[in-house]
């Protein structure tokens, strides 16, 4: 098993090891929900919310059932169901009490089934063999990274279309992934005071 103290994990995961500035990973969401803040920070709850449950459903699965019945090959399989209902849960539970904030992610929030994030925690848990504890650190630290991501892109946005103008073919992605590259340049700052083995 892994030995990375679970602080150290959380840490990592949310700034030097940020899923979206440095693996590049969860950009289909990134890039068009970042448009507003309101809706940057649901989808970024949403994703901790699926990327935590999931990990805590599917760590039990895999380390206490497929592997002891050395059936590790149907564990793709397993985390994709998982990660399907639950993120039907989160649907349900955003289409009861906040019908606005379905309306506005609009096709997003069912991709989250989708997002490689989710899929990629479940995976790194596999191949770094975290412990419970380990694995529940990781994925809120993980899931916490990406909403702060998205949030500080769409706070950013929506003050550059207050004071600046953007040229024409720079707007929308071009633009986003440029502020993508400068908020990731401005987590490796990070590097030197956390590091993961």
């Amino acid at each position: 098993m892994n030995t990375t103290n679970p602080l150290t994990l959380l840490l990592a995961s949310i700034f030097t090891h940020n899923i979206a500035l440095v693996y590049i990973l969860g950009m289909c969401p990134f890039i068009v929900i970042s448009k507003n803040f309101k809706t940057a920070l649901g989808m970024g709850v949403s994703v901790v919310f699926v990327v935590t449950l999931t990990a805590v459903i599917t760590w039990p699965i895999y380390w206490l059932i497929l592997v002891p019945a050395k059936a590790e090959i149907v564990s793709y399989l397993i985390f994709i169901c998982v990660i399907a209902g639950t993120v039907q849960l989160l649907e349900m539970i955003i289409e009861k009490f906040f019908p606005p904030l379905q309306s506005s992610f609009g096709i997003f929030l069912p991709l989250i089934t989708v997002n490689c994030i989710v899929l990629a925690v479940c995976l790194f848990m596999v191949l770094r063999k975290y412990d419970f504890i380990q694995t529940v650190s990781y994925s809120v630290g993980t899931s916490a990274g990406w909403a702060l991501a998205i949030i500080i892109m769409a706070a950013i946005k929506e003050k550059m279309a207050l004071v600046a103008d953007v040229p024409k073919g720079l707007r929308g992605a071009g633009i986003t992934m440029i502020i993508a590259g400068l908020l990731a340049f401005a987590f490796m700052g990070f590097a030197g005071m956390i590091t993961l083995q």
